[in-house]
């Protein structure tokens, strides 16, 4: 008597999961780095959700996927409900003195990691804990907040904290600057996590980049160091190479220009604590600390 009564089968958690990470973030590479699974798991449990629910959830090749109808009106109510979760487990986890950030890797390494002993001086009874953030999200799950460089428009949304401005500029080794006295010809380095950086920055600077041979890194920080090495010129945010540029282990033979950038802490909607208000604060402090980048100087050397 009661077959009617009982609710059909929800669909698997882990297909919904991967389809919200998938949605959110736009890529099954970058839903897989979040999830900590491989993108061919991503793309199957999507497809089984699919099946599940009879219905397109995604539209168009692979490379440039949109959503359906379906999928975006799915997307809003399954992003609510899993921020939710996870903001219920972060209150009975660990209390509020437990602080979990995800940051870019080479904004870690470069830059958050050598000055994080001056904040667990100060706040000896936060636990932070770290992880990486995907190149491209400005998001993760479980995360309390994210640490980025941002493009100028998204720093005036309301969970942005601006805390130290971005400019970029060609940086290479002494050695290969007597090499190259005209630094454009020199071997460029690209991250393959930011490929548009030698544009972007020719642009702003407002110089015709000549053919050179170009080597790729899978990150900035992997450039930078083959940068100090003396194997190529590459293009970095200002915060990254101060200490290099200063000791005099790199030059900027261009100066360095503004970018429409800049590096910010993105608090996950409804988070809110003392020890991400303490974080907060410090880097801000720290950010003030960052002396300003040599300016650029003529258009060629």
């Amino acid at each position: 008597m009661f077959e009617n009564l009982t609710s059909s089968p929800l669909p698997s958690l882990n297909a919904l999961r991967a389809f919200e990470a998938m949605a959110r973030t736009g890529r099954a590479t970058l839903a897989a780095e979040e999830l900590h699974v491989t993108h061919s798991a991503v793309s199957r449990q999507v497809k089984a959700l699919e099946q599940s629910l009879g219905v397109r959830l995604f539209t168009g090749p692979k490379h440039r996927l949109e959503l359906t109808a379906a999928g975006a009106a799915l997307l809003p109510a399954l992003t609510a409900a899993f921020d939710q979760i996870a903001g219920a487990v972060r209150q009975v986890r660990g209390g509020s003195e437990d602080l979990h950030i995800a940051v870019n890797a080479s904004i870690s390494v470069k830059w958050l990691i050598p000055r994080l002993s001056r904040f667990t001086e100060a706040h000896p009874g936060v636990r932070l804990h770290l992880t990486e953030l995907a190149s491209h999200a400005v998001s993760q799950r479980g995360a309390d907040a994210v640490v980025r460089l941002v493009p100028a428009s998204r720093l005036s949304d309301p969970l942005a904290t601006a805390f130290m401005p971005s400019h970029l500029g060609a940086v290479m080794s002494p050695g290969l600057a007597e090499r190259f006295p005209d630094a454009l010809r020199a071997p460029r380095l690209v991250a393959q996590t930011h490929p548009q950086g030698w544009a972007i920055w020719a642009a702003l600077a407002g110089l015709e980049l000549p053919q050179a041979p170009e080597q790729p890194f899978a990150h900035l920080h992997f450039a930078l160091d083959a940068a100090i090495a003396g194997l190529g010129v590459a293009v970095m945010p200002w915060p990254l190479v101060t200490d290099y540029v200063r000791s005099g282990r790199l030059v900027a033979p261009f100066g360095f220009v503004p970018a429409q950038s800049g590096f910010a802490l993105l608090a996950a909607p409804g988070v809110s604590s003392r020890a991400l208000d303490q974080f907060r604060g410090w880097l801000m402090a720290e950010g003030a600390k960052t002396p300003a980048p040599p300016r650029q100087t003529s258009s060629r050397p």
